[in-house]
């Protein structure tokens, strides 16, 4: 069928209730609406759906998420022993609109397949949910979060036994159990006698996640020590992280945190901030006032599903700069590794796990002392992969995993970035350095006169739409089957493709551009947004040198892009 008889099928079908037909037919006559909602079937990508709220075949709602949950469900009957299965399904829901909706849904449509769901009594964070599948030992997991994407988004992540999100095999399997199911009205409801399959979770499991998370703390006795006078200034951006965060902060001794007043409650619409992203300047506004006015040590945000981490600093002008992730994955390594030592705590056998797409600034310093770094794709779940291999095989111990865009796990807990345990470790780390008469910042820039100036930005092209994914499918191509010899004025020495499965890695559709000064310019399409993402990572003398080949290389890459459109 075409998108419009697709459509007519939505508005004529006693399926769909009256609210979403009404939604339909006040979109009677905009084609261009119709196709872009029916054209297609929500993408179940490499971890679920994401898209706009909204009715249709091509929005997340209620009847999409039931048919991913079906697709799950069909896929855990088919591919798991009866015990695996009888384990069940825990599912976590952040503030945004609809989400507690589609929580329920999936755990009726679960529940109607013969399966345990156990739900949250309300919200909880995206690292929380990942800790609860191990603590329960379930078979899977669900989250309904579309982290820092704006208001009218929503989205739906799935993870598997080992607390990560599921990896490519079983991903494209339950794709596929998705995509077989043609028909919404074959979903199963829950009857009566089922009803006892939804579960719901106490207070308890919020404690063991909060003492876990605490465990992670390497220098007890310094937090206890300045932990009444160092001011942190917190804001959760209206999401999950208010009561993780500041119990786990309090419970070891922060005594010190302010909360963004706007921003400290849930909020589907978050306050008015319109993209709550805690890589983004204007997202913190609030915070950085509020730590002007506070005189305020640390600036610590969270995304709405509190795994993101950003984090703003007091400069020598007396200014708040946002550090990028980067530089705070690279911090905390060295953080990590300086106090175990200290601490007599380091692993000879640890290692760093960080992802193809993040500065080298971090692996520096781990194997400046003698520390292994493993590289792997971008998505947290590979690093989650390591862990599990880690432990298996009895090699390596896990030192610290991060990745460029500001999610870092301390511990082994969750297998998701952790937002909590971050939040706590950065303040530890802040303090340290506040009981030195230093700051963060100036903690960094120490960093960089021993180990180098590195410097990294990504440029993110949006093309939304139809038209929008064939032309980043167009531009990446055209990097591919095109020799590109310099970015810079400087010589390409090295270009890997990794969709040719290189490096021990499965195969992904990014490009990696090595030069001859030691940087590199990375390209790939976003997995959960409709950008095509250009990653550019250099070394220099200082902070000048570096922008000013940042400036350059991108002004190749613009000229690249528009050749191609």
């Amino acid at each position: 069928m075409n998108y419009m008889e697709i459509y007519n099928q939505w508005l004529e079908s006693d399926y769909f209730d009256a609210e979403t037909k009404k939604e339909l037919e006040n979109i009677k006559g905009n084609e261009k609406e119709i196709e872009d909602r029916f054209y297609t079937d929500l993408e179940f990508g490499t971890a679920g759906l994401r898209g706009i709220i909204a009715a249709g075949t091509n929005r997340i709602n209620i009847y999409t998420v039931r048919r991913a949950t079906f697709g799950l469900a069909n896929y855990i009957i088919k591919n798991t022993t009866e015990e695996e299965k009888n384990r069940g399904v825990v599912i976590a829901h952040d503030n945004r609109n609809m989400s507690r909706e589609f929580c329920l849904e999936a755990a009726n449509t679960l529940a109607a397949c013969g399966i345990k769901a156990y739900i949250f009594d309300s919200l909880r964070t995206t690292p929380e949910l990942s800790f609860a599948v191990r603590k329960l030992h379930t078979i899977a997991g669900i989250v309904i979060t579309a982290s820092h994407n704006p208001p009218e988004y929503n989205g739906y992540k799935v993870y598997w036994e080992d607390g990560a999100q599921v990896m490519p095999e079983i991903a494209s399997a339950i794709t596929a159990e998705v995509n077989a199911i043609k028909d919404y009205s074959t979903i199963p409801t829950i009857k009566e006698e089922q009803k006892d399959l939804v579960v719901i979770l106490g207070a308890e499991q919020d404690t063991a996640f909060i003492e876990a998370v605490k465990t992670q703390v390497i220098k007890t006795e310094l937090v206890k020590k300045v932990g009444q006078e160092f001011k942190i200034v917190y804001t959760p951006l209206c999401g999950t992280g208010n009561v993780p965060v500041t119990r786990a902060l309090s419970e070891v001794g922060f005594k010190n945190v302010i909360v963004v007043p706007e921003e400290q409650n849930p909020d589907p619409n978050f306050a008015g901030i319109e993209y709550p992203n805690p890589e983004e300047h204007k997202a913190l506004t609030r915070g950085i006032a509020l730590a002007k006015d506070e005189g305020a040590d640390l600036v610590i945000a969270t995304d709405p599903d509190c795994d993101r981490v950003g984090v703003a600093v007091k400069t020598t002008t007396g200014e708040y700069a946002l550090l990028t992730g980067n530089q705070i994955g690279a911090m905390l390594t060295n953080y990590i590794i300086e106090s175990s030592k200290e601490e007599n705590k380091l692993d000879p056998k640890a290692t760093l796990v960080k992802t193809i797409v993040t500065s080298e600034f971090g692996a520096d310093i781990a194997r400046a002392n003698n520390l292994d770094v493993i590289n792997v794709l971008t998505g947290f779940k590979f690093i989650g992969q390591k862990i599990k291999s880690f432990e298996e095989t009895g090699d390596r111990t896990y030192l610290f995993g991060y990745e460029e865009s500001y999610g870092y796990l301390v511990g082994t807990h969750a297998r998701d970035k952790d937002g909590v345990v971050a939040s706590l470790l950065i303040s530890e780390m802040a303090a340290y350095y506040y009981d030195k008469g230093m700051s963060l910042y100036e903690g960094l820039q120490e960093l960089y006169k021993k180990y180098g100036y590195f410097r990294e930005k990504t440029i993110s092209l949006t093309l939304k739409g139809i038209e929008g994914l064939a032309k980043i499918k167009e531009i990446i191509t055209y990097f591919r089957e095109n020799e590109i010899k310099e970015f810079n004025n400087t010589k390409v020495v090295d270009l890997k493709d990794y969709q040719d499965g290189i490096d021990d890695l499965p195969k992904a559709n990014v490009l990696k551009y090595f030069l001859e000064d030691g940087s590199w310019i990375a390209v790939r399409p976003s997995g959960t947004e409709p950008k095509l993402k250009f990653y550019v990572a250099v070394k220099g003398e200082d902070e000048a040198k570096c922008l000013e080949k940042i400036a350059n290389i991108e002004a190749d890459i613009n000229k690249i892009i528009d050749q191609v459109k």
